[in-house]
């Protein structure tokens, strides 16, 4: 039995907290089963984004049309693009083994972790315990159990950077964000994509005036089909197809195409770790329950990221490696806080959003302000020709916080952010900005139009403070 003050079970986030605890000289084990660097580095925000970039290049350019430009795209270089997504994950994952592998301080065990006991770990042939251990252990994609899905073959987000070759035709199962990002680049690759959501809208957890835009812009340059139910999967002459049933009308068609991506959601991987054996609590949908605090059910031991099953976005999870490593090592505790968790989704149109929706808002019983600007209406929109797109702003109608933004078009991760710092500073009211000058003409302007419109939903004045 090896014995450390430390056990760290992934690499992804979970690096931030072992690389404090070497920093402060604490013997350590880390604990890892796939590659370095988690979900982000390796197959998830980093590469993605790599290959949405040059996506989005291509949009513009075809886009410029419309606003007096007239440019031809003479080819494109998928292998020059693929070459540079790996030359940085593979640099950066180099980096951290080498790390690893230097410190002395630092035991690496490339294997899968597994609770035997109170605080101890199975890891390959040997058994290693602590007083404190953090599992930052992740997600996987979870497969639906469509008939025929298995037998004939598909791809998830952890297997499609790998792909050497562009597909000539793709169908994506999900309607999220997944979906959106991974259709925007494999269309304007040259790839005939079709969506197939089982919701009746895209990104059904933005603003609704958000997924209804963003349906529209992405018809244009993929099918969509939306309210369907996969009825089962087979292989076709030309490909694979799959037969859709409309779940209002009942209508059933065939679309086929020659892979299948799927990105229809992710489960726990809390399966492989057997949580129990040492005690902890998970829920129905086997995340790990936390407190406030991070802190499992089981003293001295906390999980952080995606398995928690809540902000399951790479930022959140950094941010939690910094309440895990206070709270677990510091005097005064930490409470964690998620009132105004951002997020973006880097398909085309972009759309970013934080805190709540107006529907949210309603459910909870928050009577709120509702404020809309569209790019166009201000000087630079109109200059980019961003017709469609809008932010739309949520504010407590009692206190005047800010309690929801959201954005699509150009930038709108940009123009949200700002809005975090807002929902993060103060008392968190919209009251700074209004007292504030925005520089003129700037695509932020239209986030300060939107809360110039603020009105009761209920009622259709337009409402005005009187320190605006």
């Amino acid at each position: 039995m090896k014995e450390y003050e430390l056990i760290v079970v992934g690499s992804g986030a979970g690096m931030n907290v072992v690389s404090k605890a070497r920093n402060t000289g604490l013997k350590v084990a880390l604990v890892e089963n796939w590659v370095m660097g988690g979900t982000c580095l390796n197959r998830g925000c980093i590469p993605s984004k790599i290959l949405t970039y040059p996506a989005e290049m291509i949009r513009q350019i075809r886009h410029a049309s419309e606003i007096g430009i007239h440019a031809k795209i003479e080819s494109i270089d998928f292998e020059l693009v693929r070459k540079r997504m790996w030359d940085l994950v593979l640099r950066d994952r180099r980096g951290m083994e080498e790390g690893v592998a230097a410190d002395s301080g630092l035991d690496f065990y490339h294997t899968t972790a597994r609770f035997i006991g109170p605080k101890t770990l199975q890891v390959g042939p040997e058994q290693i315990k602590a007083p404190k251990i953090v599992l930052a252990i992740g997600v996987r994609t979870s497969i639906p159990d469509i008939p025929g899905l298995r037998e004939t073959g598909f791809e998830t987000s952890e297997s499609i950077f790998d792909l050497q070759t562009l597909p000539r035709s793709m169908i994506i199962l999900g309607g999220g964000y997944k979906a959106c990002e991974f259709g925007h680049f494999f269309s304007a690759f040259g790839t005939n994509v079709s969506i197939v959501g089982h919701n009746p809208r895209i990104l059904p957890r933005e603003e609704e005036e958000v997924g209804d835009f963003v349906l529209t812009k992405m018809k244009e340059y993929l099918n969509v089909n939306v309210n369907q139910d996969v009825v089962s999967i087979r292989k076709g002459e030309k490909g694979k197809i799959a037969v859709l049933k409309d779940r209002t009308t009942g209508v059933v068609e065939e679309i086929e195409a020659e892979e299948i991506l799927l990105t229809t959601g992710v489960q726990s991987n809390a399966d492989m770790i057997d949580p129990e054996a040492s005690g902890i609590k998970i829920d129905s949908g086997r995340y790990i329950i936390v407190n406030e605090y991070l802190e499992t059910n089981v003293p001295g031991i906390f999980a952080m990221g995606d398995i928690i099953g809540r902000t399951m976005f790479r930022h959140s999870a950094n941010y939690h490696s910094q309440l895990v490593w206070i709270n677990a090592f510091a005097k005064n505790k930490v409470k964690l806080d998620e009132h105004a968790v951002p997020h973006a989704v880097f398909g085309y149109p972009e759309v970013a959003s934080v805190g709540v929706t107006q529907s949210e808002a309603k459910a909870k019983g928050i009577k709120v302000l509702i404020g809309m600007s569209q790019y166009i209406d201000c000087a630079k929109g109109y200059a980019m020709g961003e017709e469609g797109s809008f932010v739309k702003v949520v504010v407590d109608m009692n206190s005047y916080n800010i309690i929801g933004v959201s954005a699509v078009g150009t930038n709108a991760s940009i123009l949200v952010q700002s809005m975090v710092y807002l929902m993060n500073a103060g008392d968190h009211t919209y009251l700074p900005l209004a007292r504030s000058q925005t520089i003129h003409p700037a695509l932020s302007e239209v986030v300060v139009n939107a809360f110039g419109n603020l009105h009761d939903p209920d009622h259709v004045h337009v409402h005005e403070h009187e320190n605006s």
